[in-house]
């Protein structure tokens, strides 16, 4: 297990323990994290598990496929250099720490 902080677009932050190969996305919604909908539940159909990935953990998972850049362009608040989907971001050890901000709203 790792720990995560997800801080809301409020400043408030949520620490949550995610389990080593689960993605983001599955760690936010099983600790109810406010601000992750992931309505497609993972698949790559939506934009609604949109995060902000603080550095240095940016710089640390792999970057985004095409797949995932074409759905990038779906997020309901705009999309920043450092903006990924949830669901893409799988755990790892070395993402102990990991902190992403969440946008103000996924729709």
């Amino acid at each position: 297990m790792i720990t995560i902080n997800f801080i809301a677009a409020d400043g408030h932050s949520t620490w949550a323990k995610g389990k080593i190969g689960k993605n983001l996305m599955e760690t936010a919604v099983a600790n109810g994290v406010d601000g992750i909908a992931a309505d497609c539940g993972g698949l790559l159909t939506c934009a609604t598990c949109h995060v902000h990935v603080q550095e240095p953990f940016a710089a640390q998972i792999p970057p985004p496929d095409a797949d995932e850049l074409a759905m990038l362009a779906f997020t309901a608040t705009p999309r920043l250099p450092n903006s990924r989907l949830s669901c893409q971001i799988t755990l790892t050890p070395a993402l102990e720490g990991l902190t992403v901000q969440l946008p103000p709203t996924q729709y």
